[in-house]
Order: C-alpha cells, then sequence, then structure tokens
C-alpha cells in the first residue's frame, strides 16, 4: 500500500461540475486505486510511449477519460479534468 492521496487541482467543484454523480464516483475510485499504485502512477493510461506527464484513463466503457497527473515529489494524483460524453446519463 503506498502513502500517496489524490485531489482535484484546480478544485473540485470546477473539475465535476454538471457531472453526473456516477461518474465523478467512478472517477474517484479509479484515482483512489492509481494513488495506490504510489510513484508505478505515472505509467499508467495514456500516453502509452513513456512516463510521467498528463495521463489519461478511459472512464466507463470509453464513453469518457479522465486526466491526471501523477506528481512524486508530492505524492500526489492530481484529477485534471474529466471528459463525459454525455451517453448513458442515468450513471
Amino acid at each position: 500500500m503506498s502513502n500517496w492521496s489524490w485531489d482535484y487541482n484546480p478544485s473540485e467543484e470546477y473539475i465535476t461540475d454538471g457531472l453526473p454523480v456516477g461518474v465523478v464516483a467512478e472517477v474517484e475510485r479509479i484515482v483512489t486505486e492509481l494513488a495506490a499504485l504510489g510513484p508505478d502512477s505515472v505509467r499508467v493510461g495514456r500516453p502509452l510511449d513513456r512516463e510521467g506527464g498528463l495521463r489519461e484513463f478511459d472512464i466507463l466503457g470509453g464513453r469518457g477519460f479522465v486526466s491526471f497527473l501523477p506528481v512524486p515529489r508530492n505524492e500526489c494524483v492530481y484529477v485534471c479534468n474529466i471528459t463525459w460524453y454525455g451517453l448513458g446519463e442515468d450513471q
């Protein structure tokens, strides 16, 4: 288990505004798992050909994606953006 945490950047209100509750819950579940990976989170998601930097990970079967930034020096995974295509809004 890792000592890493996660947070929204710039803020939860800014990033989650207007998103269905189920989408936000799924993103928070995913970033909790990314934080548990600790320093290995720099290799998860896209781009596949390099480590670090802003990463992307599909959510809810490709109906959107989360952009996140793992920062080893802060031991934190920052959620920077959530893109939701609005399909299956019953989430």
